[in-house]
């Protein structure tokens, strides 16, 4: 069985605030942001909206490239975000 991960960016619904992370379970995650069940960030920022995802085959470039866009500026999360959804739409429907 071939495991999968995900980088993910979260944003609030005015799209003024971006949270990255990554996860083994994207659907099962963005439920816990959406419903406010990980105390931090995005509970504290109302990141409830799932506008950029990316799937990786391994934990270990999963991390990378976290990390990688994490240490981008801002307006790099925002280009990576508008090439794959312009319109900054909750893409969580899309998943379920």
């Amino acid at each position: 069985m071939n495991k999968s991960y995900f980088v993910y960016i979260m944003s609030n619904e005015n799209n003024t605030v971006l949270y990255t992370g990554v996860t083994n379970d994207l659907i099962r995650r963005v439920y816990e942001h959406k419903k406010k069940l990980i105390d931090g960030f995005t509970k504290k920022y109302n990141c409830t909206k799932l506008v950029w995802y990316e799937k990786f085959s391994d934990p270990y470039n999963a991390i990378l490239r976290e990390k990688q866009i994490k240490s981008g500026s801002r307006k790099k999360k925002i280009e990576l975000i508008e090439r794959m959804n312009p319109d900054w739409n909750d893409l969580y429907n899309n998943l379920i």
